[in-house]
């Protein structure tokens, strides 16, 4: 890299508007979305798609509510001209869904164009040339009079072809396809020619299509180009105007969105930004930025995880793990004071009389985009005391109380730094189990007990047990029923009990739920137990809560 890379590099200059108006708009309605997979995202892969594999994503895109669909580039190959034909042929266009298709401005792929698209119903016919001084000067050798000369000749047979054809329902949309780094007032030259050609009203739609073809400024400056060209533009009202953002900057989606802001009506890109070099905008962010504020995006991604696993399928591509929304750990928190956020702002959120989605952490309920509560919360060296115990509630309903959240997170800690992984949901209940006695053959398990109180209210308590497989009676007094089973393991087994913490719940709202206790002993030497009992009855449960907390005395 260059220590001074002024010398090869220069900045983009910036629009001289001093007025502009987008920073202080909103964005409160949807665009109109225009879905490019099937064409700039199947030209951008390495193994273009089959007719198959195109056929299963454009009913994925139907399916999700894409009301425009960019089909192909038929003149390109004859892959994708039979792809156009086959749509047509079998009648698979919904009533409701335009096809869009791309040519360049040559007359002889113009009029491939137009072959491929014999008796469809509704088309939209994306005329594009380009029109920066990089490419008039290197690429073909160009003055502006013979760039604009290319595009009105194009406009002028394409409107022929659609006179000739009128059963058909023609949009025409016309792309100075290096616009982003076009000099503004050519570009508009060139836009005012070609609608000139057009005449566009109601009879004869038209889009205006603004590219960032290849990412060359900061989205703001992108923004004053979209706004300078949608307040010089003569026929602003009788046209859509679109833009095609890709992502060379990393910045596609924060163009697309202040593009908006400055006036785009519509944004052509593909699901999960696949396309050339870094890809075109990514649909499914920005339509679920919008609906984070509010707003409906009027595109239908309830199924997120299934329309992932599509994608991936016909791309041959996978979604990053971290992609935004989409991504298998974009909704996971490992950091334990991040899980304790977030288990907090669920609490919160079940208690509230409000249905604003109020969960720090995560900007979309995972459950809009159909994706499980399990992957919020996962496991690692990196968790703290709230990650494994919302874990457990939300997979076994318990409430660990704090303390035993302490307790455990030190478990889960010393399990995940011996081994480095993270940990399974059934890890962590197998563990959990294992240290709380939640087991077939506990340390002492009780088998049954009996109690009964005298006339001074004294507690009489005796229990058959089985302790380390030998079954055995055991007996104390005291003046409840836990503090006679303290008594009856003091006088059986010369341990020395104290009881700390207790908490108990139902497990469910039904009458024949069973309990759960939570139950901490001290022993003699001050050290502290936890155990955990689970049984139809509560009083059975806070018993074996306490059977368990004192195992763990007697094993160390």
């Amino acid at each position: 890299m260059l220590n001074d890379p002024s010398q090869k590099y220069r900045p983009f200059p910036p629009v001289n508007l001093p007025d502009r108006q987008w920073p202080g708009n909103t964005l409160d309605k949807a665009p109109q979305w225009c879905s490019s997979d099937l064409r700039d995202g199947n030209q951008a892969l390495a193994e273009p798609m089959d007719n198959a594999r195109k056929r299963q994503f454009f009913d994925l895109l139907v399916r999700c509510g894409f009301k425009q669909i960019e089909v192909a580039f038929p003149s390109a190959s004859q892959t994708d001209f039979d792809f156009v034909r086959g749509l047509i042929e079998d009648k698979l266009i919904p009533d409701d869904v335009v096809i869009q298709v791309l040519t360049p401005s040559r007359p002889d792929l113009i009029a491939r164009t137009f072959e491929a698209l014999k008796d469809v119903p509704r088309a939209i016919v994306h005329l594009y040339n380009a029109t920066a001084p990089v490419f008039r000067e290197v690429v073909f050798n160009q003055d502006k009079a013979a760039t604009r000369e290319l595009a009105v000749r194009g406009a002028q047979q394409i409107r022929q072809l659609c006179e000739q054809y009128s059963q058909t329902q023609w949009t025409f949309e016309y792309s100075p396809e290096t616009f982003c780094f076009t000099e503004l007032e050519f570009s508009l030259e060139v836009c005012e020619a070609v609608a000139n050609v057009w005449e566009p009203c109601a009879e004869r739609p038209m889009i205006i299509n603004l590219p960032a073809t290849v990412e060359v400024s900061t989205p703001n400056i992108y923004a004053d180009q979209i706004e300078w060209f949608c307040r010089h533009f003569s026929r602003r009202q009788q046209v859509s105007i679109s833009v095609h953002p890709h992502n060379d900057r990393g910045t596609g989606v924060a163009c697309a969105e202040l593009a908006m802001l400055a006036g785009a009506d519509r944004v052509e890109g593909c699901l999960f930004g696949n396309g050339e070099r870094t890809g075109n905008v990514d649909i499914v962010t920005l339509a679920l930025n919008l609906y984070t504020q509010g707003v409906n995006p009027e595109l239908d991604f309830s199924n997120l995880q299934a329309i992932v696993e599509a994608v991936e399928e016909c791309n041959q591509l996978p979604v990053h793990p971290r992609h935004p929304y989409a991504g298998e750990l974009v909704f996971t928190a490992f950091s334990g004071s991040h899980q304790d956020a977030i288990k907090k702002g669920f609490a919160a959120q079940k208690t509230s009389d409000s249905d604003v989605w109020r969960v720090p952490y995560l900007p979309l309920d995972p459950a809009d985009v159909g994706c499980s509560y399990e992957a919020v919360i996962r496991v690692n060296s990196q968790s703290g005391k709230s990650g494994a115990a919302w874990l457990l509630e939300q997979n076994h309903g318990l409430k660990l109380p704090r303390g035993l959240q302490i307790d455990f997170s030190k478990a889960v800690q010393r399990e995940t730094d011996t081994h480095g992984k993270e940990m399974s949901t059934s890890d962590i209940w197998r563990l959990f189990r294992a240290r709380y006695g939640l087991t077939e053959q506990p340390v002492v398990k009780l088998l049954s007990y009996d109690i009964r109180s005298d006339e001074q209210n004294v507690c009489h308590f005796s229990a058959r047990i089985r302790y380390r497989n030998e079954e055995q009676q055991i007996a104390g007094s005291g003046n409840g029923l836990l503090s006679g089973a303290v008594d009856a393991l003091r006088r059986s087994f010369d341990v020395e009990l104290e009881i700390g913490d207790y908490h108990e719940h139902t497990l469910g709202h039904q009458s024949h739920s069973r309990a759960v206790a939570y139950l901490s002993c001290q022993g003699r030497h001050g050290e502290t137990r936890y155990g955990v009992g689970i049984d139809s009855d509560v009083s059975s449960a806070s018993v074996q809560a306490l059977f368990n907390a004192a195992g763990g005395i007697l094993s160390d």
